[in-house]
């Protein structure tokens, strides 16, 4: 497979700006993958597709607001840095990305919150990456929590509010989970009054946590697929979420999966017994056509940039040519693409 099969022209107009409020409000675009027919739904009727047996799996991560701005020393440039993920707890070293990259070297300090703390730059990842060392002493992430915002994508053309803080944000999310720079972006439809409207019908929910990262941000660069390499991002998958969604496997009903964060995970834990195991580490799994999913049976997902590894997985569930028909249909019919978009749910 070739990058350019999976390229499209995406309307700037289509492109959502602002969440839709209520969540469940927005629309729902459901797919067959086998016969290829396509309806036109709202997310609330998503409840529909279900059976009782049937197991939605969920990413609980937690988004963070990782987009700080400080002041270079000495000569007061503004610089923005983008937290990254925390290397080293106690020694407060962190791989983060800034911007302007070219002003920035090793050995800067950024200054923050008014000159009450700093960052100093100790090495070089990428063009734009930096491993950096906090100087902030007490709970770094209750000041983070204080004075960054929250790291909408760059897509997005605005400026991000203390609204995003609760809106980019799965209902879901477990604190102690809060090590994400972006959210699974399907699963930001779901409401307290969905889910539970899905357990009473008999459905089982099982939550696992992929912390997403750098990927969000990453374009493939080579034509040849088969020589990309996806950023490793943390995971873990519990032993009683395993066994509810094994539950569900071995009833031969269908499992959910809330988004690509949650298909890799799975993906990536798959026994040769064809269950779900218990796991966690660090995966770089990259899935794109053809590929064969040994436990997603249905994919909730959203509408994705052109050539990303999102809409790759979803091109691999779906078919190709199923995925770009509706998206055509998404596009004429003015669903919203993107994180703040609207969903899709393949079946």
């Amino acid at each position: 497979m070739k990058l350019s099969e999976f390229k499209y022209v995406l309307s700037k107009n289509s492109i959502a700006k602002f969440p839709a409020d209520p969540r469940d409000s927005s629309r729902l675009m459901v797919l067959n993958k086998e016969s290829g027919d396509i309806e036109d739904k709202d997310f609330k009727n998503i409840t529909d597709y279900f059976q009782k047996g049937d197991c939605l799996v969920l990413n609980e991560t937690k988004v963070f607001p990782a987009r700080l701005f400080g002041k270079k020393e000495k000569t007061n440039a503004k610089i923005e840095v983008m937290l990254l993920r925390e290397l080293k707890a106690e020694d407060r070293i962190w791989d983060v990305l800034v911007e302007p990259a070219r002003k920035v070297r090793i050995g800067n300090k950024i200054y923050f919150d008014n000159g009450k703390f700093y960052c100093e730059v100790i090495d070089n990842t990428t063009s734009r990456g930096r491993t950096v060392r906090f100087s902030y002493d007490g709970n770094l992430f209750e000041i983070i929590a204080k004075i960054g915002e929250m790291p909408l994508p760059e897509y997005i053309k605005r400026d991000p509010t203390e609204h995003d803080k609760d809106t980019y944000q799965c209902v879901f999310a477990n604190p102690d989970f809060l090590s994400s720079i972006a959210p699974p972006t399907a699963g930001l439809h779901f409401t307290d009054e969905i889910l539970n409207k899905l357990v009473n019908k008999g459905v089982r929910i099982a939550k696992v946590v992929l912390n997403i990262g750098q990927g969000v941000f990453e374009r493939i660069e080579v034509e040849d697929l088969t020589k990309h390499r996806m950023y490793s991002e943390y995971f873990e998958i519990s032993r009683d979420s395993a066994e509810t969604i094994n539950k569900s496997l071995k009833a031969k009903k269908n499992v959910y999966a809330a988004g690509a964060s949650v298909a890799r995970a799975l993906e990536a834990s798959v026994l040769t017994t064809g269950a779900v195991k218990p796991n966690k580490g660090w995966t770089d799994k990259f899935i794109y056509p053809p590929y064969e999913f040994k436990i997603v049976s249905r994919l909730i997902t959203n509408f994705h940039p052109p050539a990303s590894p999102s809409l790759l997985l979803a091109s691999a569930f779906s078919g190709s040519e199923n995925l770009f028909k509706a998206y055509k249909r998404a596009m004429k019919n003015e669903f919203r693409f993107l994180a703040y978009g609207d969903a899709m749910l393949i079946i």
